[in-house]
C-alpha cells in the first residue's frame, strides 16, 4: 500500500488518486489542494493545469511547473487552515505549508489559496504567499522569573 503524499494517511489509491485521474471529482477546496500536493510530488502537471481556473491560466508555465516538480524532494503538506470551500460551497480558501527540499535545501511554501467551484467542479484560481509573522520580543525583567521555564530568575539563568 503507498500512502498518499498528502498526508491524509490513507492510500494513495483511496486518497487523491481518484481525483488526480479524474474517476472522482474533488468534493471540498482542501480534497483538491491535497490532491494538486499529491500532483506536484507525482509530477503530473497536467492535473496542476487542468484544475487552475480557466480565467486564471495566463501565464501559467508549463516547463518550470514541471522542472519545479522534478527537481524537489517533496517531504510534507500541512493544512493550516480552510474556510469554507465545503461541498455545498462556491468559493473556499486553503492556508498550506509544502515543505520541499531542492539542492540539499529545504523550502516551505506557505500560501494561502483561493479556491472557486463552477459547474460543480473545484479549481484553483490564486494564490498569495503568507508572510512569516514577525517573533515578539518581551524585555524581561532581571529578577522576573525566566521565560524558559526553569522556574528561576532570569538574571541567574538565560539572562547569566
Amino acid at each position: 500500500m503507498e500512502e498518499c503524499p498528502c498526508g491524509s494517511n490513507l492510500a494513495y489509491a483511496e486518497c487523491c488518486e481518484p481525483v488526480i485521474t479524474g474517476t472522482e471529482p474533488a468534493r471540498t477546496a482542501q480534497q483538491l489542494m491535497r490532491a494538486r500536493y499529491s500532483a506536484y510530488t507525482k509530477v503530473d502537471t497536467d492535473f496542476i493545469f487542468n484544475t487552475t481556473h480557466p480565467d486564471h491560466r495566463e501565464g501559467y508555465d508549463h516547463a518550470s511547473t514541471k522542472s519545479w516538480a522534478q527537481n524537489s524532494e517533496w517531504l510534507g503538506l500541512e493544512i493550516v487552515a480552510t474556510e469554507a470551500g465545503c461541498s455545498e460551497d462556491q468559493e473556499g480558501t486553503v492556508e498550506f505549508i509544502a515543505t520541499y527540499r531542492t539542492n540539499g535545501t529545504v523550502q516551505n511554501h506557505h500560501e494561502l489559496g483561493r479556491f472557486s467551484k463552477q459547474d460543480n467542479a473545484w479549481f484553483f484560481t490564486t494564490g498569495e504567499m503568507v508572510k512569516p509573522k514577525p517573533a515578539v520580543s518581551t524585555k524581561v525583567g532581571r529578577n522576573a522569573p525566566c521565560p524558559c521555564g526553569s522556574g528561576r530568575k532570569y538574571k541567574k539563568c538565560c539572562g547569566k
